[in-house]
């Protein structure tokens, strides 16, 4: 221990006194800053009067110069508070109290240092597309959120949970009520997951022949229900076609919607989309590609040859072109097509229901076309 001798201690603590009166004084000046107004006079007046041995008598001049004398104004006190914050380092106690707050509080520095998306997220909802969209990488994916019940402990809920926690994506449990609202009221399954929204491709589509097997492409002209669009893309991909095209006018895009109808195929089979079917149609036939389009069971008369898809062979690159629901192909379109298929029904169907539904026609018609294909590899 440091020992001092008492007169060393007598002189020590009126200094460590003066010092800290000096310090709160200060301190008070800054949380009361209405004090600063006062005078040099009423400062006399809290210390007491001074000891003299000849009283001191005030003059008239003197008194009415004190009555004159103003009070600080506004500015000055803001000058004076300034000085006494960089003085005293006000700022940098702010600053390190922040800091300090930051790691006392790890949810609230968590929540400030997480960066946002750089995209728009949008919620994609159900089993196979989570998954798909988590396996296949083509998304950013941001955060899984799982029903809140029973339903989270089925294998496949399990799996797609395995799958966010191996990619470092973050699980959150939240209601059904929430899950709805956040699928628009679709059949989530239990499970949704908020990610980057995927678009066509803007690739140059390249009419590339080089290959074992005859290349089938699958054009879709103004396909406006989503529901439609999972369908076909399902049937596509599951049949074997090798690229599907869309229009990107009064097409319906590439949607949560449409992921689910097509029970995540969308997440695995890029769609492409292009400006102008009719000029990539008429590059490709220069190239020696042919161009199938479609026609209702009683078709009108055309000029063009109209014959059942089962009795079309394929035999060179070919892309089946087909119309969107109600209005069918456009008559640009039309007149590219050098042959027209149509599906034969088994009965005589009454008037207005002369067409199949556009996903369920595009199914058999592709499988037509696809099983020639390997017939004729064979």
């Amino acid at each position: 221990m440091l020992l001092y001798c008492s007169s060393h201690q007598h002189r020590f603590i009126p200094v460590w006194c003066r010092k800290v009166c000096r310090l709160v004084s200060a301190r008070s000046s800054l949380l009361y800053p209405e004090d600063m107004g006062q005078g040099a006079a009423a400062r006399k007046r809290h210390r007491g009067p001074i000891k003299s041995s000849v009283p001191h008598q005030p003059s008239t001049s003197e008194d009415m110069s004190d009555r004159r004398r103003p009070t600080h104004s506004k500015s000055s006190k803001k000058e004076i508070l300034s000085s006494q914050k960089e003085n005293f380092g006000v700022f940098k106690v702010s600053s390190e109290l922040r800091k300090l707050c930051l790691e006392d509080f790890p949810a609230d520095k968590e929540r400030q240092l997480r960066p946002k998306p750089a995209e728009t997220c949008e919620v994609v909802f159900g089993i196979a597309p989570c998954l798909m969209a988590l396996t296949q990488g083509r998304r950013k994916a941001y955060k899984l959120l799982v029903k809140d019940s029973l339903t989270s402990q089925r294998t496949s809920v399990l799996t797609v949970c395995e799958e966010a926690h191996r990619r470092g994506v973050q699980i959150s449990r939240v209601s059904k009520k929430d899950l709805d609202k956040m699928s628009s009221g679709g059949v989530h399954q239990g499970v949704c997951l908020q990610a980057s929204p995927l678009s066509f491709l803007t690739d140059a589509i390249e009419s590339n022949t080089r290959g074992t097997s005859i290349p089938v492409w699958l054009v879709l002209d103004r396909i406006q229900d989503p529901m439609n669009l999972g369908a076909i893309l399902r049937s596509a991909y599951f049949l074997g076609v090798d690229k599907v095209i869309s229009s990107r006018r009064h097409s319906c895009p590439l949607s949560p919607v449409v992921s689910k109808a097509s029970s995540g195929v969308m997440e695995v089979m890029g769609v492409y989309g292009c400006d102008s079917l009719e000029d990539m149609l008429r590059r490709n036939v220069d190239h020696g590609w042919q161009v199938v389009g479609t026609v209702g069971a009683d078709p009108e008369e055309h000029q063009i040859p109209v014959i059942p898809c089962s009795d079309f062979q394929v035999t060179r690159p070919t892309m089946l072109l087909m119309g969107g629901e109600g209005g069918g192909l456009s008559k640009q379109l039309l007149s590219i097509c050098q042959t027209l298929l149509t599906i034969p029904a088994g009965r005589d169907l009454s008037p207005g229901i002369e067409s199949l539904n556009v996903s369920v026609a595009a199914g058999i018609l592709l499988h037509s076309l696809l099983l020639t294909r390997s017939r004729c590899l064979s």
